[in-house]
């Protein structure tokens, strides 16, 4: 948020001498948070001594606790295979407020994990010279200084603070709603699946080290990771990520439909490139009786679609089907090739990287896809349930009695 302020009473920072007006500019935000009513900022850098987040707006007496919070820090922590980053870290995870006895107060949750195997040293060439289409270049732009070591806040090492935040907004709402968010790699280079998004598990998801539920497919995938981290190169893949019971009503019109949330928020994720939800581009290319979403009533007299081309969102609103969204990943900037750039001072050169990277992100982004669509959702679910929910609706919902039940029991 930038305030801009005249004043003619000013402290020293914003005086003139000139003029008994002046221009006051103030930067109140810089985009390390997200959400309006679970909020959420992360911080930290690769190889500083942490990275976490705080999360402010949980509601009080929600059962959370390190252990839950832990289980989803080790299926994005590095080193769990050969197909990932070789760094060894722990990533254990420490609340620092806002819990007590398991249960959180509603006051701020710190939530910190320590870096321990740093290897700045590796960086050495990067603080001189660019590597091609990483943030290197674009952090110098901005900002004029930057953390060389890793990548800085550019890292995806800054996702350890989402995805701690994430497992407690899973946990909200899988309270109140039993919702499930579960994701999957659905594509390596060009390497597809078939899976049933309706029914696959979460173990079917980490039953190989890919995180892909078609076994065949799996195979092929962790082939083609193998074969261009053997040759110093890197590639990407595509991410889908399906919702089952999500309450109805989610988003909101115009500028803050869930799609349009749905998408900044997995488009903030490093490396991403694309974002598609329901028929995506698809759909494009259909006719609207081909496209369109037929409503029908259920035997428990919801009001359901026959099919969810929609993917779960219409108008930007959940209508309750299972949101389905795909996510892009390019390839991994940092390789093991010589390739051209430029250094900070303006000459020309080459560059060969180190560090330690993965060949392919796709399988530890798992995840972090998960983690971000929950925030958004725990987010909307807090702002639809403050101003919708608290004034009883006396029919105004039409023929399906599940939206005047799915906050009954909590509100009661």
């Amino acid at each position: 948020m930038l305030n801009v302020q005249h004043s003619a009473r000013a402290g020293p920072a914003c005086r003139s001498r000139a003029t008994a007006r002046k221009l006051c500019v103030s930067v109140s935000a810089a985009g390390s948070t997200y959400g309006n009513n679970f909020r959420v900022t992360t911080f930290g850098e690769s190889h500083g001594k942490g990275v976490g987040c705080v999360i402010d707006g949980v509601p009080p007496r929600l059962a959370i606790t390190e252990d839950e919070i832990q289980l989803e820090l080790d299926r994005r922590k590095p080193g769990q295979s050969i197909i990932t980053t070789p760094r060894k870290e722990d990533d254990i995870a420490e609340i620092l407020s806002g819990v007590v006895d398991g249960v959180t107060l509603g006051t701020p949750i710190a939530i910190v994990v320590r870096n321990k195997d740093q290897k700045s040293q590796d960086y050495s060439e990067m603080s001189v010279a660019y590597r091609p289409s990483h943030a290197d270049a674009t952090y110098d732009f901005k900002y004029g200084i930057r953390a060389v070591a890793g990548g800085g806040r550019s890292s995806a090492r800054e996702t350890i603070g989402r995805v701690a935040a994430g497992a407690v907004a899973k946990k909200l709402l899988k309270v109140i709603g039993d919702t499930e968010i579960l994701a999957y790699v659905s594509k390596v280079r060009d390497i597809g699946c078939a899976v049933d998004n309706s029914s696959f598990s979460l173990e079917d998801v980490e039953s190989n080290i890919v995180r892909c539920p078609d076994q065949a497919a799996a195979v092929k995938m962790i082939d083609a990771i193998n074969e261009v981290r053997t040759r110093g190169e890197s590639c990407g893949g595509e991410v889908t990520c399906v919702v089952r019971r999500c309450p109805k009503g989610l988003g909101a019109p115009v500028f803050d439909k869930l799609e349009a949330e749905l998408a900044k928020a997995m488009l903030s994720l490093p490396a991403t490139k694309g974002f598609e939800i329901g028929s995506g581009f698809a759909g494009a290319a259909m006719l609207g009786s081909e496209h369109n979403d037929e409503f029908y009533i259920d035997e428990q007299g919801r009001v359901r679609t026959r099919t969810n081309r929609s993917g779960g969102v219409q108008g930007g609103l959940s209508n309750g089907e299972d949101i389905v969204i795909r996510v892009a990943f390019k390839p991994t900037s940092t390789i093991g090739i010589k390739q051209n750039t430029v250094t900070r001072d303006g000459q020309e050169t080459e560059l060969r990287a180190r560090g330690r990277h993965d060949p392919c992100v796709v399988p530890r982004a798992v995840p972090m896809v998960e983690s971000m669509v929950a925030l958004v959702l725990a987010d909307q679910l807090l702002q639809h349930y403050a101003q919708c929910e608290l004034l009883p609706r006396d029919g105004a919902v039409g023929a399906d009695p599940t939206v005047t039940r799915q906050f009954a029991q909590h509100r009661a």
